[in-house]
């Protein structure tokens, strides 16, 4: 038997008109807890993901996709679908960021994936300006724990929303960068962005 190549595209545009519509029956019944896409950008693929509450996570291709969204699935919901559009003011928003078009992110955040310490550390890092750096020790001492130093930065590796949440710019007290979620490659390109 042989497959018409004809074939394979109307399977192909089928399936994506199907999940087209699942996904707007999902979203229109509020069944979908947790809408996901990917976007390309000059850090590598990004994955982003939001509850109704707002952006959830925000996950390098070196974390392995696949893992982050079954992490999801068990911490938050196993209703998890790829609804690109739901993503898109985080999309636009991003591109704008490398386009040096835009130095906030005006998106709801859920930071439901951080809490206790890690939490606090991950509401500090907002308060880092673009351009601006700070260490890891003084983001201890702004959380009110000043010999926390490798505790920040277990915090800002965990961090769910790296580039959104700006986990890149604390950097060592002799001003080297230091660990990223994305690696050193990554957390470079993102400090030259904003230095330019």
């Amino acid at each position: 038997m042989t497959t018409d190549m004809f074939d394979s595209l109307a399977d192909d545009a089928t399936l994506a008109r199907l999940h087209t519509r699942l996904s707007i029956d999902a979203d229109a019944a509020g069944v979908l807890d947790v809408a996901y896409r990917t976007l390309d950008t000059p850090v590598g693929t990004l994955l982003l993901a939001a509850t109704a509450a707002g952006l959830v996570r925000v996950a390098y291709d070196v974390e392995d996709h696949t893992a982050v969204l079954a992490t999801l699935a068990t911490r938050i919901s196993p209703r998890i679908l790829r609804v690109p559009r739901r993503l898109d003011t985080v999309a636009r928003q991003l591109d704008e960021y490398f386009a040096k078009k835009r130095i906030t992110f005006d998106v709801p955040i859920d930071l439901r994936l951080a809490d206790g310490f890690r939490r606090s550390v991950v509401e500090q890092l907002r308060s880092i300006g673009y351009g601006d750096r700070a260490s890891y020790a003084a983001v201890a001492a702004a959380v009110g724990n000043p010999r926390a130093v490798r505790a920040v930065g277990s915090a800002c590796a965990h961090n769910p929303l790296p580039v959104v949440i700006p986990c890149h710019r604390v950097v060592r007290s002799d001003g080297t960068a230091g660990q990223y979620v994305g690696g050193a490659a990554a957390k470079a390109a993102l400090l030259r962005l904003e230095a330019a």
